[in-house]
């Protein structure tokens, strides 16, 4: 391997690990799992996209050929990458996890300060009713 050849791979190496530390950092850091979801998606996704493709440049330039396997591992990271972190969203918001009270139209919880305890059960109601049949417009 020629010294641009391991300049470059070497840079993407950095590159990737620090997009995966922020990553990590963002998880271990933001309040609710929305915000949580969003650092390793994004980040992660690409610090792991940077090792790879120093994987294949490494190899590739190794054995004189196009390495095959670290093309489909990357094709499959950025393909499911995605797909999971959106079923993860859905199944989130079918479970009616709570969100950072900054982040949302709430003001009776905007007041308060991000805590702990203003993500109890008993803040968030499910009232879904029906209405009376005088105010439904039906006839009965």
């Amino acid at each position: 391997m020629t010294i641009w050849q391991e300049a470059i791979v070497s840079a993407l190496l950095l590159l990737g690990s620090v997009f995966t530390l922020v990553g990590a950092i963002g998880l271990f850091r933001l309040p609710d799992f929305f915000m949580r979801l969003h650092g390793p998606t994004k980040s992660t996704t690409l610090g792991v996209g940077g090792v790879v493709v120093a994987s294949v440049i490494a190899f590739s330039s190794r054995e004189h050929a196009l390495s095959l396997h670290e093309l489909l591992l990357t094709a499959f990271l950025f393909l499911t990458a995605p797909v999971s972190a959106h079923m993860l969203a859905k199944a989130a918001i079918q479970q009616r996890l709570p969100t950072h009270p900054l982040t949302r139209d709430a003001p009776e919880l905007a007041d308060d300060a991000f805590r702990d305890d203003a993500f109890r059960a008993d803040t968030f109601t499910d009232d879904v009713r029906e209405p009376p049949p005088s105010e439904r417009g039906g006839h009965g």
